[in-house]
């Protein structure tokens, strides 16, 4: 990093108070935070939430979010979005006279892009300068983001000064051509503000679901309801909502892009600090881009030995004490580390379905997706009641591994007994295992029509304007 210092650079504003002043003591703390926060299970992510407190409060939660991106990625820029908490203004102001002097040295601003976005959207972007000066959320990124990607990148600070979300959907209109592999967005901000611990802990879970479902709608409609359900001290379940809203208004519409979170703590989690009778919530959540494969998704004989000896020993630990030891992903061979939606079906030896849980997409290592829905499918199928451990030796177990989702225009191009099927229609969702048709002999429209109204909930006819998803599947089960 260059010396050189413009009288326009911004110098830090919170270093010695939410992070140590000192570029020695940063890095150690840094590399305590980073030992300490969850692994990398994300691969192609595109945008991180991230939270701005005090590091000994919210550090660990935040180096866990910038755990999930790829350390040799080589970004052109790092879009940085925050929520101004002293000013207010309308619109957003992008810093574009210098760049971020820090501890241990300088963050270098793309100038030339932030005037570039101000002069195209002079309505929404300003190049004021002053909001940023005392903000510390955008800051308080910056050295977590450097720890990971040792500065070979620019960054484009965004503060925004706006509570409106038409405001929030005009400044995702002009920023969402940047959303691809060759940017990183950073989106700034803490949960829930003062509730009991427990409080936070309820209050976050549903603020963090909300966002999961990309659809700022919903974020607004929650965040509502949250507010109006009168929980002692609770002052916002989301301080920098117009940011996280901002992205939301970015995603909504791309299917490949998934909402996955990585990360939770809040204040009264603080080894030394923590007060639980009033805290703050901070949540880590990686977005994440779904990639096709061009080829056939394959697994050898020993990849599915080995996910079905990992299902049923995963279903085993519910009932008995079973000497497991901890899944090295990295020591896993390709197959199990792919990134595809699995299905998990528990049938009796009599054939007779039993559970059947799983995922549709890609979000992490597949090893990890068939543990989790085999726990799943035994016991919060909500057509059956939880398995009991002497069921256990009549159960037989199915995985169902998943290609990507492709979008047809036409039902023509399903192959019954090949494509599953995937039907959504506004908030409706309904899913058919290739294997379904085959077994219940159902022509092309019956197996739509039922899935249509079995599962999506939205009539036999429904599929007719609902968009449909097909996708295939490498089926094999214990019984083979």
């Amino acid at each position: 990093m260059s010396d050189k210092h413009s009288a326009y650079d911004r110098q830090p504003a919170v270093a010695g108070q939410f992070y140590p002043g000192s570029a020695e003591k940063l890095q150690y703390e840094l590399n305590i935070l980073f030992a300490e926060a969850a692994p990398k299970e994300y691969r192609n992510v595109r945008a991180i939430i991230t939270p701005h407190a005090g590091y000994v409060f919210s550090g660990i939660v935040a180096a866990s979010a910038f755990n999930q991106i790829d350390a040799s990625a080589n970004y052109q820029h790092v879009f940085i979005i925050g929520s101004s908490h002293r000013a207010y203004f309308e619109g957003a102001s992008i810093y574009c006279d210098g760049d971020f002097l820090m501890p241990y040295g300088k963050e270098v601003v793309d100038t030339e892009l932030g005037k570039k976005l101000v002069e195209l959207h002079p309505d929404i972007f300003t190049a004021d300068r002053q909001p940023h000066l005392s903000e510390h959320s955008i800051e308080v990124q910056l050295p977590f983001l450097h720890h990971v990607l040792k500065g070979n990148y620019k960054i484009v600070p965004i503060l925004l000064g706006t509570a409106e979300p038409a405001i929030c959907q005009r400044i995702a209109l002009a920023l969402k051509p940047y959303l691809n592999g060759e940017n990183l967005f950073v989106i700034s901000t803490d949960f829930s503000h003062y509730p009991g611990y427990e409080n936070a802990r309820s209050v976050d879970l549903l603020t963090e679901r909300a966002i999961i479902s990309n659809n700022p709608k919903h974020l607004l409609e929650v965040l509502a309801e949250n507010a109006h359900k009168h929980i002692p001290h609770l002052a916002t379940s989301l301080c920098g909502w117009p940011s996280v809203l901002t992205l939301l208004y970015m995603t909504e519409d791309n299917r490949s892009l998934l909402y996955q979170g990585v990360k939770y703590n809040n204040s009264g989690d603080a080894a030394m600090f923590g007060d639980r009778s009033q805290v703050v919530g901070y949540w880590a959540i990686a977005v994440t881009e779904t990639k096709a494969s061009k080829e056939d998704f394959s697994l050898t004989d020993e990849e599915k030995q080995r996910l079905l000896h990992e299902a049923r020993g995963a279903i085993e630990k519910l009932f008995r004490k079973v000497d497991r030891p901890p899944l090295d992903i990295v020591e896993c061979s390709s197959g199990l580390k792919a990134h595809c939606g699995a299905f998990v079906s528990l049938h009796k030896k009599d054939g007779s379905l039993r559970g059947c849980i799983g995922q549709l997409t890609a979000d992490r290592p597949l090893i990890q997706t068939v543990r989790d829905k085999a726990v799943w499918a035994a016991i919060y199928d909500s057509r059956f009641p939880p398995l009991k451990e002497e069921e256990l030796e009549d159960i037989v177990i199915e995985i169902s591994a998943l290609s990507p989702l492709r979008q047809i225009a036409d039902i023509s191009e399903i192959e019954l007994g090949v494509h599953g099927i995937y039907l959504v229609k506004g908030f409706y969702s309904g899913v058919f295992l290739p294997q379904v048709a085959t077994e219940t002999g159902w022509d092309k429209e019956t197996f739509l029509g039922h899935c249509a109204r079995d599962k999506a909930g939205i009539g036999w006819e429904g599929w007719k304007d609902a968009e449909i998803y097909i996708f295939t599947a490498t089926v094999f089960g214990e019984s083979e």
